[in-house]
């Protein structure tokens, strides 16, 4: 069997890449797509201009940015880990989809967030919730990297030493702690949570490379 996208030989109990990225294209388009129907159009209210309403909904328009790269971040980082694969295994095709249910669910967070951020009760549990969901997708895209480069050196196109495998891990999991320190920031205030979180997104986005 032949790999759709390479032509690399694949074996009875290996799958072709091209598949499982036009699937994960498709899923991480979706989510990223969804962000956005939390920016509402206001209703008309008597006594309350447009401007005021729209500068009320800054929550959400923070919320949907720093949601919208962390998610297009992810989608380059991935891209860039399946490129370095020849072929998947089933194992790998799991992971992914773990993944990806992940990066589904981050909408609902986001929009959980940007809800709740000024509001007298449940901010601190949409910030925990919020910085939660990122920790999870983030520890996920880990383990998938860390499948890929450290498991299954047999599906990469090419080999990677031992140096390129650690600043791979290294790069990708530090999101993680970040992640966790946003969530127990979280408890104390969801602002913190919010600074945490702009602070991480423009720090991968000044250092995102394929």
């Amino acid at each position: 069997m032949l790999s759709a996208d390479s032509g690399a030989h694949v074996t009875a109990e290996e799958y072709g890449v091209g598949r499982v990225e036009a699937l994960s294209d498709g899923v991480i388009a979706v989510a990223i797509t969804l962000l956005v129907l939390d920016l509402r159009v206001p209703e008309p209210k008597a006594g309350v201009s447009l401007a005021d309403q729209l500068g009320d909904m800054w929550p959400n328009y923070l919320a949907y940015v720093i949601s919208f790269l962390a998610i297009g971040i992810m989608w380059i980082s991935h891209h860039a880990t399946l490129r370095r694969l020849r072929a998947a295994d089933h194992v790998v095709l799991v992971i992914n989809l773990l993944l990806l249910l992940c990066i589904v669910a981050l909408p609902f967070s986001t929009s959980l967030f940007a809800t709740y951020l000024n509001a007298s009760e449940g901010a601190h549990v949409a910030a925990v919730i919020y910085a939660c969901s990122f920790l999870v997708t983030a520890l996920m895209f880990v383990s998938l990297q860390y499948l890929i480069v450290v498991r299954r050196p047999h599906l990469l196109r090419e080999p990677i030493t031992p140096v390129q495998q650690r600043a791979l891990l290294r790069r990708g999991a530090l999101s993680a702690p970040v992640y966790l320190v946003a969530a127990l920031a979280g408890l104390v205030t969801p602002y913190a949570t919010l600074g945490i979180c702009v602070a991480l997104g423009f720090f991968y986005l000044l250092r995102i490379r394929a």
